[in-house]
């Protein structure tokens, strides 16, 4: 099973703008997605759907492009959206106890959304009935792999202006569920706007990057006091993650949309090369 991840979108930054930069952004990654080969079974977009989740108008452009897909879209939701403006917009969307949270059960594994958004807090959350509702999840099928998703990484990041403190309460009711299971093969996250792999809970997080523009790379703490001029956000191509399940274990794979230069094709030349390592594979 192939999973393809975006994060972070930020549709409607420029309101007033159809053809604003972060739509282009996100067209330039759906192309890349539809036109490669093997195409994703499935498309999650892992919150931060919109720039302004109390503006209606930007869910209903998202609606828009994403409609026509060769593939299904799920969704989570961030602390730029709100949950009642979404789910006018996407109500066939599942819910629980007023939570987007839900299973897709589709495919050799299971896939647990989970909702991390306080409204007017930009961090985190995870309360004790989200908790309550994932244990229980968790619990029903403890023999069937399952992958986790949501858009807060539970992590202390290092990232200067975007970290979050990893002994937060929310972090810790999570991470009591998580590391009590032992079918939880990984979780994946947006929210910083950079990949990132990491060990959580006993199990692989990994973090995939915007496809609105990146937070700069920069782990020297920061003084909220006092501006000192650093890089904050990048203007580097869009991204999107792939997520490949083996059987054995989830492998995920960060790229940007838009076209590499190539420097070696495939010809006779570069056969010998790949009759070697097919060898090398079979033992």
């Amino acid at each position: 099973m192939l999973i393809a991840q975006i994060t972070d979108i930020h549709l409607g930054f420029d309101r007033d703008d159809p053809g604003e930069p972060n739509r282009r952004r996100l067209d330039a990654v759906l192309e890349a997605l539809v036109g490669m080969a093997p195409r994703p079974d499935l498309l999650l977009a892992t919150g931060d759907l919109v720039e302004d989740g109390s503006d209606d108008f930007s869910y209903g452009r998202l609606r828009d492009a994403l409609v026509d897909l060769p593939f299904p879209v799920r969704f989570a939701l961030g602390n730029h959206d709100s949950r009642d403006n979404f789910l006018r917009w996407f109500p066939e969307v599942e819910t629980a106890d007023g939570f987007v949270q839900y299973a897709i059960e589709e495919g050799p594994i299971r896939i647990l959304v989970l909702d991390t958004l306080e409204e007017g807090r930009h961090g985190g959350a995870f309360c004790e009935t989200r908790a309550a509702w994932l244990r229980a999840r968790l619990e029903e099928e403890p023999e069937r792999p399952t992958l986790i998703a949501l858009h807060h990484p539970p992590i202390e990041s290092g990232l200067s202006w975007m970290s979050e403190n990893g002994d937060a309460p929310w972090i810790m009711r999570l991470w009591e569920v998580v590391a009590e299971a032992e079918n939880v093969v990984a979780l994946i996250a947006g929210h910083l706007h950079r990949p990132v792999m990491t060990q959580w809970a006993g199990t692989a997080l990994a973090v995939c990057p915007s496809t609105a523009p990146q937070v700069a790379l920069d782990l020297l703490p920061i003084d909220p006091e006092r501006p000192d001029g650093r890089a904050m956000i990048v203007a580097d191509p869009p991204w999107f993650g792939l997520h490949l399940w083996t059987g054995a274990g989830l492998v995920s794979h960060f790229d940007t949309a838009g076209g590499h230069e190539v420097i070696a094709s495939y010809g006779p030349e570069l056969q010998p090369l790949v009759r070697m390592l097919a060898r090398e594979r079979e033992g």
